[in-house]
């Protein structure tokens, strides 16, 4: 019996294959392509499967298992990574071959997910945020241990670790701020509008057009993206947002999360560019017990984010407003979220551009953040950190500029765009200049993004 292959070193670094479980996920691919061609074209498809003989499909299927499995090994074997004192390098191809480097300064994020079937097998995926990507980049699979203590080590590489001290820095200790109980998740979704919307669509529709049509596969094409619309707002978010958890480490924020398939992303240091608190009209109102965990006293609030080429989007599911306050104050040091008492509302003249809805609008400028609010029932203040923002802008409409009123748009490096709508024209001017000068010195006075640090 021979011993096992040593890892292959390449320009100084050594380089690693993936868990021997990949070869059964790259070996579907074959598959999904003959199910892709009965999909597009199931007609065809049921002609060529009635003409086969069980012979001929016995036979076929002897040549595609075999032909399926070959090429899940073959794709296994031919993919190598290795890390090195600058870059990750991904090399990949069975015919056309690929090789990756990734700059570990460039990574934001690193995040360690495991679908079902990979927690059964004791394996995970490791999917990079990289600046200047749209598409993440991954490795899957690796085993679970290793595919922490390789997040691990990329981390300490990339906040400028020697190679030998990256090893033995290990995954950064991280402190627990808050929890989100399944049972808070489940009230926050049966409070929510779109819940409750989507449902009673997915009812009322198609027995409209039952009514109407008496056509079955017209109301089937109805109801089943109706329903499908109204699971995944509600039991599809409690699934994905169950047991939410957010830590403080050295490398950002942690969440973990998930009920069927678990993930553990991180929240790159000083790279939000936007945070929203969203207030659901019924959460504005809802009050419940429950000291230290996030859904005790006070009315509830979403938080979203905006992170610059990463797709990370939430930051907490459900919170009571004091608790989410406190999580923004860890993802945006320095920064107070400004009080309702201090956003300003448009004047009075602005119900001619936006009836009722006017009153929904506010803005307030801190020493730290650009903060603008907009929506009457479901409420949005969205947080700037003024060494954010990368543009700032004016608008004025025809019918703004008969009533003296304006638009400041402060655009960010996320590629979104926050607006301080119907204020006041000589007002606006006054805070377009103003922001232009908070961004610059804001810009100058930031700490630099490090991991680590």
């Amino acid at each position: 019996m021979t011993a096992p292959r040593a890892p292959e070193a390449r320009g100084g670094a050594t380089e690693r294959r993936l868990h021997p479980v990949t070869p059964l996920r790259r070996a579907w691919a074959p598959v999904a392509v003959l199910i892709g061609w009965a999909v597009h074209d199931p007609d065809q498809a049921q002609r060529q499967l009635t003409r086969l003989t069980p012979a001929t499909l016995l036979a076929g299927l002897a040549v595609l298992v075999p032909a399926a499995a070959l090429y899940g090994f073959l794709t296994w074997w031919f993919t190598h990574f290795a890390v090195t004192g600058t870059e990750l390098r991904i090399r990949t191809g069975l015919v056309f071959r690929r090789t990756a480097h990734i700059r570990l300064e460039r990574i934001q994020a690193i995040d360690v997910t495991q679908p079902l079937l990979a927690r059964v097998a004791g394996v995970a995926k490791l999917r990079l945020d990289v600046i200047g990507t749209d598409k993440k980049d991954e490795l899957a699979f690796l085993g679970a241990g290793e595919a922490r203590a390789l997040r691990a080590e990329l981390l300490a590489r990339a906040a400028g670790f020697a190679a030998g001290a990256a090893g033995e820095v290990g995954e950064a200790p991280s402190t627990r701020l808050l929890r989100v109980p399944p049972r808070v998740l489940a009230v926050s979704l049966l409070l929510t509008g779109a819940t409750w919307g989507t449902l009673v669509a997915a009812l009322v529709v198609p027995a409209l057009l039952w009514s109407a049509t008496h056509s079955l596969w017209t109301v089937l094409a109805t109801a089943v993206p109706l329903l499908g619309a109204a699971g995944a707002s509600s039991a599809g978010r409690f699934v994905t947002e169950y047991d939410w958890t957010v830590g403080e480490s050295p490398d950002g924020l942690r969440i973990d999360r998930g009920l069927l398939d678990r993930a553990h992303e991180t929240v790159p240091p000083g790279r939000v560019q936007t945070v929203r608190i969203v207030e659901p009209l019924l959460w504005r109102w809802w009050r419940a017990p429950g000291p230290g965990e996030a859904g005790g006293g006070g009315g509830w609030v979403r938080v979203e984010l905006d992170v610059a080429g990463s797709s990370n989007s939430v930051l907490v599911p459900v919170a009571p407003r004091e608790v989410a306050e406190a999580v923004i104050a860890r993802v945006l040091p320095g920064v107070t979220v400004p009080p309702r008492s201090s956003l300003s509302r448009p004047p009075r003249r602005a119900r001619w551009c936006a009836p009722v809805w006017w009153r929904g609008h506010g803005v307030a400028v801190t020493d730290a953040v650009f903060a603008a609010r907009h929506g009457l029932l479901r409420r949005r203040l969205a947080l700037v950190p003024h060494a954010k923002v990368q543009s700032v802008r004016m608008t004025q409409g025809p019918w703004q500029r008969f009533r003296g009123l304006a638009d400041v748009r402060v655009d960010t490096g996320a590629g979104k765009t926050v607006t301080a709508r119907l204020r006041d024209a000589g007002e606006a001017a006054e805070l377009l200049r103003g922001q232009a000068e908070r961004s610059r010195t804001g810009r100058r006075d930031a700490r630099p993004d490090r991991w680590m640090a």
